[in-house]
C-alpha cells in the first residue's frame, strides 16, 4: 500500500463526518436545535483524526517529503494545502466555542455554528478533492520506492508513537457511532484503512 492509499482511505472516514456534520448544520437551520454531544464529538474527531493524525502525517512527512523533490512551498500545492489546513482549525476553533451557547438555545450562537460549520465543510470537501486528485497524483509520480517505504514506516510512528495506541480505532468508531445517529452511510472498506498505517490492534 502508498502512503497516498492510506490518506485517501482517511478522507473516506472524514467525510462521512462532515456528512454528519451537513445534517448538523440542516437540524440547527430547520429546528433551530444543536445536538451538544454530536457536535462536541464532531470537533474532537476533527481536531483529532482529521488534524492531528492525518494532517500531521501531511504537514511532518509527505508534503516536506514532495519539497525535497522540487515542489515549492510557496505558491506551490503544499502551501496552498498548509494554508487550507490552518483555515480548517479557524473553524472548527468557531465552531467549538459556539456549541454550548447554541446548545442551550441562543440563536446568535446556533447562527455562529451554522457558518463556521459550513465553511469548514465546504473547505474539506474541496480540499480533499485537490488532495485526492491532485496532489497525491504529484507525490505518486515523484515518490520512489524507497521514499514511499520511508514514509510508510513515518506513518507506522505517528499512530504507534505520537497519538498512541487504539486511539485510530477509537475515533473510527466515534465516526460510524455519529453515521449512525444521524443516517450517514458508513465508509466500506476500513480494513485497507488500517492495513500498514500504524494502528495498534
Amino acid at each position: 500500500m502508498k502512503p497516498t492509499e492510506i490518506l485517501s482511505s482517511e478522507h473516506r472516514v472524514i467525510e462521512q463526518v462532515l456528512n454528519c456534520l451537513d445534517k448538523m448544520i440542516q437540524r440547527c437551520e430547520t429546528d433551530h436545535n444543536l445536538d451538544k454531544q454530536s457536535a462536541k464529538d464532531a470537533v474532537d474527531f476533527f481536531r483529532n483524526f482529521a488534524d492531528r493524525c492525518h494532517h500531521g502525517k501531511e504537514e511532518v512527512h509527505l508534503f516536506p517529503a514532495m519539497e525535497a523533490k522540487g515542489f515549492s512551498r510557496d505558491g506551490g500545492p503544499t502551501g496552498v494545502m498548509l494554508y487550507e489546513h490552518e483555515q480548517g482549525r479557524n473553524f472548527v476553533r468557531a465552531m467549538d466555542e459556539s456549541i454550548e451557547s447554541a446548545a442551550d438555545g441562543d440563536a446568535a450562537a446556533q447562527n455562529r455554528f451554522i457558518h463556521s460549520a459550513s465553511g469548514y465543510l465546504n473547505l474539506l470537501r474541496e480540499h480533499i478533492r485537490k488532495e485526492d486528485h491532485c496532489l497525491f497524483t504529484m507525490a505518486d509520480q515523484v515518490l520512489t520506492k524507497q521514499d514511499q517505504q520511508a514514509l510508510l514506516a513515518a506513518f507506522e510512528n505517528v499512530e504507534s508513537k505520537e497519538i498512541g495506541e487504539h486511539v485510530h480505532e477509537k475515533y473510527l468508531k466515534m465516526a460510524d457511532d455519529l453515521a449512525k445517529r444521524y443516517d450517514v452511510p458508513i465508509t466500506q472498506g476500513k480494513g485497507k484503512l488500517t492495513l500498514g498505517c500504524g494502528c495498534s490492534h
